[in-house]
């Protein structure tokens, strides 16, 4: 089997064990990526029961990074939910149940331990704050550091089809701050609150002890808009692709299983 990107995301994270931001970006990876929790039994409606092994004391659900680990595991047909990695962890948060990731069958083989899942919930949860500061001058953004761009990356990935495009700048404000501000072109309001926590997921999970970044919502053919595609830094912004067929239970992330 090739190689996935949380394949990738764990090889770098073992490779440097004392690497803070490499374990950031992996359980980052993790939250982004569309797994496949093994059930106990097939699920009804949206109510599902995963298996769960003991191991050393502790319970750990078995979940894969795609459909086929899952065959390889079980050598038959088994049931199953799709989810995403964050939606697993909001499931499992306070039951202390940990996560067996892709056992057996990926150079990614692991366990998460609970407290690990309890964090990962935590820090997913948190959500941006509102502020009302305005901006007086839109600067060229400088050099950023490259852990904060591929946060972007990730997080935007798929974004194409809530905004038209993004740029990242440098901003100053009437009251002297300074900072980065990374501004949504046309954006779809229902749209905006996902962007901004994906965004503020994005300056989070980058590893960055101390930093801020500022987002906002232009529309197309302002004077701010035509600021920002002289001076700022193009995002890229990918549209989702399509997927084809009914989804399994749990893949839709405003209707995630619940856990008995």
């Amino acid at each position: 089997m090739d190689d996935t990107d949380l394949d990738r995301a764990h090889a770098a994270m073992m490779a440097a064990p004392e690497n803070d931001a490499a374990r950031v970006a992996f359980y980052d990876c993790f939250a982004d990526a569309q797994i496949v929790l093994l059930l106990a039994e097939e699920a009804a409606a949206e109510t599902v029961r995963p298996a769960v092994v003991e191991l050393g004391g502790d319970r750990y659900t078995v979940v894969f990074d795609t459909e086929e680990r899952l065959a390889a595991f079980s050598g038959a047909v088994a049931p199953y939910a799709g989810l995403s990695g964050r939606g697993l962890a909001e499931m499992l948060a306070g039951q202390k149940i940990g996560i067996a990731l892709n056992p057996e069958v990926a150079p990614s083989t692991m366990l998460i331990p609970a407290e690990a899942v309890d964090w990962l919930a935590q820090t997913l949860a948190h959500a941006p704050t509102e502020a009302t500061a305005r901006p007086v001058e839109i600067l060229p953004p400088g050099a950023l550091p490259e852990a904060l761009t591929g946060a972007l990356t990730r997080k935007l990935r798929g974004a194409g089809a809530l905004a038209s495009s993004a740029f990242l700048a440098g901003v100053r404000y009437a009251d002297g701050s300074r900072g980065h501000l990374l501004a949504f072109i046309d954006a779809a309001p229902d749209a905006q609150p996902g962007l901004a926590i994906a965004a503020n997921e994005a300056l989070t999970f980058s590893g960055l002890e101390a930093g801020a970044m500022d987002v906002t919502f232009v529309e197309s053919g302002s004077t701010m808009a035509t600021r920002l595609a002289r001076v700022g830094l193009d995002v890229a912004l990918p549209r989702p692709a399509v997927p084809e067929g009914p989804a399994a239970p749990g893949r839709d992330p405003d209707r995630p299983p619940k856990l008995t």
